[in-house]
């Protein structure tokens, strides 16, 4: 593909006093990096979705960023065992815009990394129609693995990073144009 895949990533937590920022611009940054990906972002902290879905001029200018989107990575925290509710109501409040495009996940927390809260999430998006790549990003005690500048030496999420991004350039590839030349029956 000429023209490179626009990639959204969705900050998940919205909490006061989050890591979320650390996490999202450090994987940010190593997707600006890649030539294949035109990256953009959406923080959910400043994405004001309405957790009863009603329909706002917020809510449609998401759907918008959505839907020219070929791409998501979805930056999520795990809190008891699970994922940020403002990630489900950013989930629940479109529905044809993920249809029949890939997503992946950087996750971070405590001992598990925020990998249960991914594990749930992969039920939440095929239910979307969204195809989740394989590979994950986890950061195990965050916020031990960051140094005060937001770059991170540990090389196994790193290496997990690029390897994500490999498997999302290749299935939105492939998405894209299977979406052009025959639209998703979903």
């Amino acid at each position: 593909m000429d023209t490179p895949l626009r990639l959204e990533v969705i900050v998940g937590s919205i909490r006061p006093q989050r890591f979320a920022p650390v996490v999202a611009d450090w994987f940010v940054r190593t997707a600006r990096a890649r030539p294949e990906f035109e990256t953009g972002v959406i923080d959910l902290l400043h994405t004001p979705l309405p957790p009863d879905l009603s329909e706002t001029a917020e809510t449609e200018r998401f759907r918008q960023r959505l839907a020219a989107a070929d791409a998501f990575v979805a930056v999520t925290s795990e809190y008891n065992h699970g994922y940020p509710a403002s990630l489900k109501t950013a989930l629940d409040s479109a529905k044809h815009e993920w249809r029949a495009k890939p997503i992946g996940f950087v996750s971070y927390g405590g001992l598990s990394g925020g990998l249960r809260a991914v594990e749930q999430l992969r039920q939440v998006v095929a239910e979307v129609h969204l195809v989740s790549v394989r590979e994950t990003v986890s950061f195990h005690r965050a916020r031990t693995q960051f140094d005060a500048d937001g770059s991170t030496g540990n090389g196994a999420a790193i290496d997990a990073a690029d390897r994500m991004l490999s498997q999302l350039a290749w299935m939105g590839s492939a998405l894209a144009a299977a979406r052009a030349s025959d639209p998703y029956p979903g």
